[in-house]
């Protein structure tokens, strides 16, 4: 009788230690109501995101073509010289075959002192084309143009007008 009472002795102490340690594991590694992390009932695993995973790596975007280098940047180049229609067709038609040469002259990946060499030609060919297509004033705009760049010029068109517009008054 001693031994049994001993071993239900037993029994109850080792159930009550093995239900404290349960429920403390439970508690202290995530496996109660709201789940490891306060996350719901995900639990253990890959978490949830709402923001939807891509299924493919976004592409590389492929280099520009020489003729949309030149589309994009005409607008800016006709108001900051004001070129007509017929000028601006010259200046894009010259402009899109000279930057192209000079995307295929970075394809071939020349050594530096060649790389110069190669861009003062084309910059040589294209000044002769755009002088002959241009008249002088529109040439020589388009020079200063790409001496100080598109913005600059802009802004020095308009203070010429503003003082032109005061000389006046």
């Amino acid at each position: 009788m001693k031994i049994l009472i001993q071993s239900n002795l037993a029994r109850i102490v080792f159930a009550s230690i093995f239900l404290l340690v349960g429920s403390e594991s439970f508690a202290q590694f995530g496996r109660g109501q709201q789940g490891f992390g306060g996350r719901g009932a995900y639990g253990y695993g890959r978490q949830r995101s709402t923001i939807p995973q891509a299924q493919e790596a976004p592409k590389k975007e492929e280099p520009k073509t020489a003729a949309q280098i030149v589309d994009e940047t005409m607008p800016s180049i006709t108001e900051a010289i004001g070129l007509n229609e017929f000028e601006t067709a010259v200046l894009s038609s010259v402009l899109k075959k000279y930057v192209q040469e000079r995307i295929e002259a970075q394809i071939l990946k020349l050594p530096p002192e060649k790389m110069k060499e190669v861009y003062e030609k084309i910059t040589e060919r294209q000044d002769e084309e755009l002088r002959a297509g241009l008249p002088l004033e529109k040439y020589e705009a388009f020079v200063e143009l790409q001496k100080n760049g598109v913005a600059k010029t802009i802004k020095n068109n308009k203070k010429k007008k503003k003082k032109r517009k005061k000389a006046k008054s």
